[in-house]
């Protein structure tokens, strides 16, 4: 391909000039034909001018007025081909047309006034002027053709249609899948598509700050979709009842479609009536002393969660172990018939001489007891009272009658994927009371994580709702081991940084990149960042348009960009969620990443759009609440008192008996 050189335009000019001045050339003559009688009486004729004209209308150029000035125009319109005016972002072609058809319309129409009956000189003067007139717009029209810009910039002002990319958009379905309909713009066109996360096994995460849709669009067809596909199922409803009234719903239409029917149940400590009580220290489930261990870490963490980041410190590990001792104490005297929280915690009320005393008689926590029973005695009470009295004073939160109730009972067992008895479990939070409900519920969920997590067991979905107000140790664990058990885990949180705050930012960090499924609604900061970076980067087009004093020139370009920027996620509308699936070896799905408007069946209702509730599982009042709060401290001082008794009737066992030496 030719380059233009300085030589080639130099002889463009030339010739374009040369054009005009032949039409120049020819209107002039038409001018001086067609007037010839007033430039006769401004005797500016001549004989051989006249020799000359005669000769040129023998040719036929001059046969009318309106030949010569169409081949004079002619002419004009070949030299305008050949313009090169400097370009401007200023200039349209609506300012071009105008000057355009304004001047061929007094060009044509000046052929008229030849006609006017007025003096020669008058006519000749207002013909010539109205036609040059016509002629010179003709020629400014015409050449503001050639300084457009016909290469626009473009208005897409934040690069959205750039930042498209072709989606997956058919519809993979397994006995496992979740299904999500959604529609995404692609070249300025809206296309359908499926959000199909075909292997939940792998973790699935969802994001998004307060209303961008999380729970409308996403947790309530997790929650549908996996029951009607006989799931056994967890849900963590921290606004109580949503997504328990969900679960209820899909429950109620499909658990005529299960091999065993599941039972339905509800842990709630606001609506007593509509809460089955469960014991998460149940003595059959506590195996060995290490459960003791991981309920008590449980507990305390949840109480007091700057303690998730101090782990390791002896204040810390001191009570946790003194916590410990207690729980298996109970769960070795009789069986583990009293061995609940609410025991527990009025147990490590009592005064140090008694409680130190018979957790010593128990030779499998006497390791646990005797730094805290040396302490008492070499009168260290500071030192004992930052390693007891801290646990204490955290459990006395929980001394309430409501949750002692729910605690102390014994309605259903956590075994939720157990195929012989499949539940579907919802337990409610309480957004004003997180701290002490949220610790307790973080000792249930502990406790049905590990017993789920086994093999030849029902398929089971865990939802966690605002995970970051309960605490799990091992969730990481969970989702990287359970996948072969068949353990699908939903996470909800609203922000990196909450999860950060929560857990620490190791254990965030984790979270965040091992879930293989992820969907986000609006997030920004550190979050949307890390987003940006997971997606990578497309081709993008980009013009260029630079402008200097001699030329203007405009340049197209491709660049990798980033396909999905912060700034975009973190100004997604309600609904419009952005992320990734994983797939499986026999079912590929190509293009995983994908930034959609999620659609929602019109059949479809939300939790709050239905009026019924959840049904009364036994009426209970405030008398039946405060007798159980009142037996389990009666059970209690009778445990303390039948110990004592054994151990000072007992010659073997009297020299564990705890008295200060000032005693």
């Amino acid at each position: 391909m030719a380059s233009n050189t300085g030589e080639n335009d130099q002889s463009l000019r030339k010739i374009t000039d040369m054009t005009r001045l032949v039409s120049l050339t020819v209107l002039a003559l038409h001018f001086y034909f067609f007037c010839y009688q007033a430039f006769f009486e401004w005797e500016l004729t001549s004989s051989i001018s006249d020799r000359i004209l005669d000769k040129i209308a023998r040719s036929g150029l001059l046969s009318s007025p309106l030949k010569s000035k169409a081949i004079a125009l002619g002419f004009l319109l070949i030299s305008l081909v050949g313009i090169k005016g400097k370009k401007s972002e200023n200039v349209n072609a609506r300012r071009g047309f105008v000057q355009l058809a304004s001047g061929l319309l007094l060009y044509f129409i000046s052929t008229f006034l030849l006609r006017l009956l007025i003096p020669n000189t008058a006519l000749t003067i207002l013909y010539i002027l109205v036609c040059s007139a016509g002629f010179l717009m003709i020629l400014s029209g015409g050449s503001q053709f050639s300084k457009i810009i016909r290469s626009r910039l473009s208005n897409d002002i934040f690069n959205k249609y750039s930042e498209t990319f072709p989606q997956f958009e058919n519809r993979i379905e397994n006995e496992f899948s979740i299904n999500l309909s959604a529609e995404y713009r692609y070249k300025n066109r809206f296309r359908g598509s499926w959000i199909n996360i075909i292997n939940p096994f792998r973790g699935l995460l969802v994001c998004g700050s307060p209303g961008s849709g999380k729970t409308h669009f996403v947790f309530r067809h997790v929650i549908a979709q996996h029951i009607a596909k006989g799931y056994s199922m967890f849900v963590y409803d921290f606004k109580y009842n949503d997504l328990s009234i969900l679960a209820y719903r899909a429950w109620a239409e499909n658990k005529q479609h299960y091999e065993v029917s599941p039972e339905f149940y509800t842990i709630n400590f606001d609506d007593l009536s509509r809460s089955h009580r469960c014991n998460p220290l149940d003595a059959e489930s506590m195996t060995d002393i290490t459960d003791a261990v991981e309920s008590a870490r449980t507990i305390l963490m949840g109480l007091n969660r700057e303690w998730i980041k101090r782990q390791g410190d002896f204040f810390v590990e001191s009570s946790i172990n003194f916590m410990t001792a207690v729980i298996w104490f109970l769960r070795r005297y009789q069986d583990g018939e009293y061995c609940t929280l609410p025991h527990v915690i009025e147990l490590m009320q009592m005064d140090y001489d008694r409680l130190f005393t018979i957790l010593r008689a128990e030779k499998e926590i006497e390791v646990f007891v005797n730094p805290f029973v040396t302490a008492y005695l070499n009168e260290a009470m500071q030192q004992l009272e930052g390693q007891i009295g801290s646990t204490k004073i955290a459990l006395a939160r929980l001394a309430s009658p409501q949750l002692y109730y729910v605690l102390s009972g014994n309605d259903f067992s956590l075994d939720i994927n157990n195929p012989e008895h499949p539940k579907i479990l919802c337990m409610g939070n309480n957004p004003q009371k997180i701290q002490t409900y949220g610790a307790v519920l973080s000792l249930y969920i502990t406790r049905l994580v590990k017993l789920v997590n086994q093999p030849k067991r029902l398929k089971c979905s865990l939802v966690f709702d605002e995970f970051p107000t309960v605490y799990l140790n091992n969730m990481d664990t969970l989702i990287a081991t359970a996948r072969s058990n068949k353990v699908a885990t939903t996470i909800g949180i609203q922000d990196f940084s909450q999860l950060k705050k929560d857990y620490g930012r190791e254990y965030a960090e984790v979270i965040m990149n091992i879930t293989g499924n992820v969907i986000s609604g609006q997030v920004s900061g550190e979050t949307a960042k890390q987003l940006s970076e997971r997606f990578g980067k497309i081709m993008q087009d980009r013009t260029g348009l630079s402008i200097n004093r001699m030329d203007t020139s405009v340049s197209k370009s491709q660049q990798l960009e980033l396909a999905i920027p912060p700034s975009t996620i973190a100004s997604l509308s309600s609904g419009e969620f952005v992320g990734f699936v994983a797939d499986n070896p026999d079912q590929r799905i190509d293009l995983k990443g994908f930034h959609a408007k999620f659609t929602t069946p019109t059949r479809t209702a939300s939790a709050k759009d239905d009026s019924s509730q959840l049904p009364i599982v036994r009426h209970v009042d405030s008398n039946i609440v405060q007798q159980n709060y009142l037996q389990i401290k009666r059970e209690v001082d009778e445990i303390v008192q039948s110990e004592m008794r054994r151990i000072l009737e007992d010659p073997s066992l009297q020299h564990l008996i705890v008295r200060k030496n000032n005693d």
